[in-house]
């Protein structure tokens, strides 16, 4: 039965109604099917809290396109839709609630009320970003929708804790981590964002304990100098050799501290001496070990000074820094203060300056990690698309450090340990512990801390599947395929995704990590809330259609590299959808058959069509393997709206319009057959628009999203009949580019002669060139396409150059020489004063060097363009 389409495509209208029927008929669930191979992909899982933006729109629509594309050929294709319980962003979200809304904080609460009251924020927002995937055709299987604190994964957790404590690759230790004041919480290496802030470099005197002099030490931290236990030099130093071993008095504390030798030390950065506060400085702190230095810590988890910080007590860490300046300067042992830039540790969550602080905490020992996971990148069983991120990969795992995984947070994975009150035993199990292992004491209490967040994360591959049970799920849809992320993530996730799958299932996640980079701004600006350039992807696609937004993304997108986002260019897609959706209309209104197979005979431009999509096909398939998305889409485009739109529809209208019902017949087939063809090729980037066009087509099958992939056929190859209309197609943008110069319209016919050495392939265009080229007659000649254009100038003809041929049309048959000789004079001289007073502006020294570089470039520019349009007027002007 054929089916009419509406005179306008209304994506609003088509979206959500395809979209239901694609997720009612069942047609994004993967199956396990022996005869399929699997193709899998696990979505990196948006925080709970969030809003979907544009960096979310550009993973869902790399991956979806990949999911799309893989499932029409014919894999049993899976993508793992999922949330991430986000620790620090959720707590603070309802911490925020909590304190705006009833005046309450989560102490208040307690921590299983105020844990209730995280569960029901999440029960009301957590499905927020799941419905905006779906309106952006996300073909996840959401039956199988993960949540990384869901009784599977919170299993998985629990065993890899246990797992890798019992192996001794989990420990508790006192160590330096870094720690938010304003989140109250340890941070990883990973979390910590690091900016270049302007500062000073404090030169302060500590006397030596013989009275002899002093010593001067430089600092950008005096508010911790109340924790100093040691000076340290360089034992190459010439300058100090003499007072290692002896002790110096700590001013404001009047302490004796020792001085100590180490190479740590840099001697030419500043004085040489270096104040060691080991409690507050990871250097510091691996000085303090290998000299037994005492470790003070003066600042508590709130950034304010703690009672060894004697009278400078309550103080916040930046007020207590005045008050040490003030009082050294007071004593005279104010040396100097320099102004110095230096790194300062932020938080990534709020901004805040970090403070490295003595802390016990639990850590992941990464070097035994580190070796499979470095080893699976260097021999390429995972690979990174651009592979230049591997390198970014391989640094940072060589030189990682110990992972901080505990978290002093109430929202996340509770750390499985449970310390015992009366014989201090650490009890650590995979089920809830009610007794001491050790002394059976029912007198424990549980570790209050929770992991890291990145630590549920980082099982994410295989924990979505049933692991640690061994499910058919696992077993034939693990390892996955590929990870399709952001650079800004490698260290965070990528790095930690492949350690733990190494260990835990031994082996690699997945082969492939196709990177993206960020969505930015028209201007190249990163988008943020405090810039307000965010552009909401949910509006642009009510406003453009889904389609429209994925194809911009997509064509934008180069593997590994940042793209700006303008928002012309949804326009400029939504109109890509009109005339698809318009030449759809068209082949219907002139449809009479009821399939769309190909017919026994076929006319040269038929053949040249077949062949274009044939190669497109071919080509395509070989950009999606090797991840150009951008590339693929581009070739899509250009194939519909020039090779189809443009050029093949017009082809084709002499013989749908004409009385051979054969010849009509002929051109509907293979008009028919191509667009079935493209729109398989361009439902991955475009799935709604394709897929309701097809539906109104001819067609086997349920659904386009189900149907095969193009292949590429030898049957369909013409290399030479493509090679002689891709001629012809040239000869008609030549002549048309005349015509448009000479401002003649389409209504006024003209004669072509063409001289050529591919007579018989204009001969067989002739028809194409009368159509589309505007000729009354169309003569060809069999010469040398190098020959008789003096003669032809001589006889009053235009003539344009094509690679193949030289095409001659009567002048007087396309103008009217006089009105248009009137014309142009007139159009060169305007254009002649405008460049003579543009030429006096760039000559006059007071323009030049005091208008803005910008300005003067664009008044060249636009002089440039005038002068290039005079020569082309006085050109035209002498062949006539």
């Amino acid at each position: 039965m054929k089916k009419e389409l509406p005179k306008i495509y209304e994506p609003q209208e088509v979206e959500g109604r395809v979209y239901k029927m694609w997720e009612e008929n069942g047609c994004f669930t993967a199956r396990r099917d022996p005869e399929k191979k699997p193709f899998t992909i696990v979505m990196p899982p948006p925080n709970v809290t969030g809003q979907l933006h544009m960096g979310h729109a550009m993973d869902s629509t790399l991956q979806d396109i990949l999911t799309r594309w893989r499932r029409m050929q014919g894999y049993s294709a899976l993508w793992v839709p999922g949330t991430d319980h986000a620790g620090i962003a959720t707590q603070i979200k309802v911490e925020e609630e909590l304190r705006t809304k009833e005046g309450l904080t989560r102490y208040d609460l307690g921590r299983e009320k105020f844990l209730e009251r995280v569960w029901d924020w999440k029960a009301k927002y957590g499905g927020r970003i799941v419905e905006q995937q779906k309106k952006l055709g996300a073909s996840c299987d959401w039956e199988r929708a993960r949540f990384t604190m869901d009784e599977g994964c919170s299993k998985a957790v629990r065993e890899v804790f246990v797992n890798l404590y019992e192996k001794d690759l989990i420990y508790k230790g006192s160590r330096i981590i870094n720690w938010c004041p304003h989140c109250v919480t340890a941070l990883s290496d990973a979390e910590v964002e690091y900016q270049d802030k302007p500062g000073h470099l404090w030169h302060m005197r500590y006397p030596l304990s013989d009275g002899s002099g002093y010593l001067v030490v430089a600092t950008t931290r005096p508010e911790t100098m109340m924790g100093d236990t040691g000076v340290a030099v360089n034992p190459n130093d010439e300058r100090y050799q003499h007072l290692v071993g002896k002790t110096c008095i700590l001013p404001l504390m009047n302490r004796e501290i020792p001085i100590v030798a180490d190479d740590y030390v840099e001697m030419d950065f500043g004085t040489g001496c270096v104040k060691m506060t080991p409690a507050h400085d990871p250097n510091d702190f691996e000085v303090g070990l290998r000299h037994n230095l005492e470790t003070i810590r003066v600042l508590d988890d709130n950034g304010k000074v703690n009672a060894n910080g004697g009278k400078y007590e309550g103080m916040d860490r930046y007020e207590a820094r005045k008050a040490v300046v003030a009082d050294m300067e007071a004593l005279g042992l104010m040396e100097k203060i320099e102004d110095y830039s230096h790194n300062v540790g932020t938080c990534y969550r709020c901004h805040s300056d970090v403070e490295p602080l003595i802390s016990a905490q639990w850590f992941v020992k990464m070097a035994p990690l580190a070796k499979e996971a470095l080893r699976v990148v260097n021999d390429g069983e995972v690979k990174f698309v651009p592979d230049r991120f591997a390198k970014t990969y391989t640094n940072w795992m060589e030189n990682v450090h110990d992972w901080c995984i505990s978290r002093q947070l109430w929202w996340g994975h509770q750390i499985p340990v449970w310390y015992c009150a009366d014989c201090g035993h650490m009890t650590v199990s995979r089920e809830d512990a009610v007794e001491c292992e050790a002394c059976h004491s029912k007198n424990i209490e549980r570790d209050p801390d929770v992991l890291d967040t990145w630590f549920s994360s980082a099982l994410w591959p295989f924990s979505t599947l049933g692991w640690p049970e061994k499910t058919e799920d696992l077993d034939y849809f693990y390892p996955t395929d590929v990870l399709v992320t952001g650079y800004d993530i490698i260290f965070f996730w990528v790095a930690r995704m492949i350690f733990s799958a190494c260990e835990q299932t031994k082996k690699p996640p997945f082969h492939t990590v196709f990177i993206h980079g960020l969505v930015r701004d028209d201007k190249g600006r990163k988008m943020s809330k405090s810039l307000g350039n965010g552009i909401d992807p949910l509006e642009i696609a009510e406003k453009y259609g889904a389609d429209a937004l994925r194809f911009n993304l997509v064509t934008g997108n180069s593997p590994g590299n940042d793209m700006r986002f303008y928002t012309e260019r949804c326009e400029a897609m939504r109109n890509f959808a009109n005339k698809i959706w318009n030449a759809s209309r068209f082949l219907m209104m002139n449809l009479t058959i009821e399939q769309c197979a190909l017919p026994d005979k076929l006319e040269l431009e038929d053949k040249w069509i077949l062949s274009r999509l044939n190669r497109v096909a071919a080509e395509m398939t070989e950009n999606m393997e090797r991840y150009e998305l951008g590339v693929a889409a581009q070739k899509v485009y250009d194939f519909i709206w020039d090779d189809y739109c443009d050029y093949y529809i017009e082809f084709t209208k002499a013989r749908l319009q004409g009385d051979d019902d054969a010849a009509k017949e002929q051109a509907q087939r293979v008009l028919c057959y191509v667009l079935v063809e493209f729109l398989k090729l361009l439902h991955p980037f475009m799935p709604f628009l394709t897929e309701e066009i097809w539906q109104a087509l001819p067609h086997e099958g349920d659904f386009l999203m189900l149907q095969n992939w193009p292949t590429a056929s030898e049957a369909l190859s013409f290399p030479e009949e493509e090679k002689a209309v891709e001629m012809i197609k040239e000869a008609i943008r030549a002549v048309r580019g005349k015509r448009a110069e000479l401002n003649v319209p389409p209504s006024k016919k003209a004669h072509l002669t063409v001289a050529t050495a591919e007579a018989d392939v204009f001969t067989l265009g002739i028809p194409l060139l009368k159509r589309l080229a505007y000729a009354s007659n169309v003569t060809v000649n069999g010469v040398s396409a190098g020959g008789g254009s003096d003669e032809a100038a001589r006889k009053g003809m235009v003539e344009v150059i094509t690679s193949d041929a030289r095409i001659f049309m009567p002048l007087n048959e396309l103008v009217d020489m006089e009105k248009e000789k009137a014309r142009m004079e007139k159009e060169l001289k305007k254009n002649e004063a405008e460049l003579e007073k543009l030429n006096a502006k760039l000559q006059n020294p007071g323009f030049v060097n005091k208008a803005p570089e910008q300005v003067v470039a664009a008044e060249r520019e636009r002089a440039d363009k005038l002068a290039a349009l005079c020569e082309k007027l006085k050109a035209s002007l002498a062949a006539m």
